[in-house]
């Protein structure tokens, strides 16, 4: 018999629905809100990355709309040919100025920052350091290298040093180590040490590289990220970041010198190959920085509304994991536990997200819970009569 070359689609698919580990797309009617449709459905919402609630901020959406006035709907190339325009050099240099950096640079996404830099950073005969839980993209552009891999404990510095110490004895030391971590894990929302990172980097001559895509908008003095938050300026040489949570927008950046930044856009394929972001993209990412730097009460609010969630939650018994940060899981540990949960409390008005395995560990599944500087504390208490109602429904408190 002839092979079945495409069986195994079905086969797989229909393998993760019976362990409750399938997506199902729920379709947002509308712009991004505290109080948004989602399937047709008013609803709170709980599960977006919009920090700050900028997505619909006037501001970014007129800069938007004026780009396209002045600069049509796409670049019609590549960055490095012909789509380079000068919204994106005025954007780079905002970003760089932000972030109290020498320079940056402005991909598409920022898996795709990820991808394209990290796999460039290291080949054979140097080894890259990866915090255990680290981001998906992380990995592959780990994976994409020649480099030989080493992962050290969750936020373990002892066994990041441990890591060090074993390569620095080696007969024939790494031509290159690279260390990289997450600056909030997007799962957790725990935050890396970094400055610990930074200091044994610097006593064992590593790269330091973080990912700050949750971090960003969120720590340090007007949401400029876990760099400031940690006053490490000059000591991280790659800060990546991304504008697709707190900044509301799209496109990842990386963050450091402007050997580091030439390096980058010739080096990455991601870059250099893709075509460049809409005008109205660049404006708005603009914009968006502008906000922060003139409006830091959205940064306050969220941190207000963050504390108050956290501390409520705890209070009904629910168990909200090791967070330090805007993003709150709700512990559920079994994967249908936590889709039965998301799919009730929608049914009452509320949307979160059930996250499970591959994304966590399979007795770690939970509803992960982003705050959102947006919501009322009409909003959350609302929130929270429905976790409550529905925690005792199906006898999780």
């Amino acid at each position: 018999m002839p092979r079945d070359a495409t069986g195994f689609l079905k086969a797989d698919y229909e393998a993760l629905v019976a362990q409750s580990l399938n997506w199902n797309i729920r379709v947002l009617q509308g712009p991004s809100q505290p109080h948004s449709i989602v399937d047709g459905k008013n609803v709170l919402m709980l599960c977006s990355n919009n920090y700050l609630n900028l997505s619909n901020h006037p501001k970014l959406k007129e800069a938007a709309i004026k780009a396209v006035q002045s600069h049509g709907a796409g670049s019609g190339s590549v960055r490095a040919i012909a789509g380079t325009m000068d919204l994106h050099i005025k954007l780079e240099k905002k970003i760089a100025s932000f972030k109290k950096a020498e320079a940056a640079l402005y991909y598409q996404t920022g898996f795709a920052a990820n991808a394209g830099l990290i796999s460039q950073l290291a080949g054979e005969g140097d080894v890259i350091i990866s915090d255990e839980l680290n981001h998906g993209s992380i990995i592959d552009g780990v994976r994409l290298t020649k480099a030989e891999r080493a992962i050290f404990k969750h936020r373990d510095v002892a066994d990041l040093e441990r890591v060090l110490n074993e390569l620095d004895s080696r007969p024939t030391p790494p031509r290159r180590i690279l260390i990289i971590t997450d600056g909030v894990f997007s799962m957790d929302g725990d935050i890396a040490p970094l400055d610990k990172i930074a200091k044994l980097a610097e006593e064992h001559g590593a790269m330091v590289y973080v990912d700050d895509a949750h971090g960003d908008g969120v720590l340090g003095e007007k949401g400029r990220g876990i760099v400031d938050h940690f006053h490490l300026h000059g000591k991280v040489h790659i800060d990546m970041g991304t504008f697709s949570k707190a900044f509301g927008v799209v496109g990842g950046t990386v963050v450091g010198s402007k050997d580091m930044v030439n390096f980058a856009l010739n080096k990455s394929r991601t870059w250099l190959l893709s075509g460049s972001s809409p005008p109205a993209t660049a404006a708005a990412c603009i914009a968006a920085l502008e906000v922060l730097e003139t409006e830091p009460q959205h940064v306050q609010k969220l941190w207000d509304n963050t504390t108050y969630f956290k501390t409520e939650l705890k209070a009904l018994g629910f168990d909200t994991g090791v967070s330090e940060t805007p993003i709150t899981p709700v512990m559920m540990g079994d994967s249908a536990k936590a889709k039965k949960f998301s799919e009730r409390i929608f049914e009452e008005g509320v949307f979160a997200l059930p996250i499970v395995f591959p994304m966590v560990a399979k007795d770690k599944a939970r509803i992960r819970t982003m705050m959102n500087s947006g919501l009322t504390k009409e909003d959350l208490g609302l929130a929270l009569s429905v976790f409550e109602k529905v925690g005792k429904e199906l006898q999780i408190i």
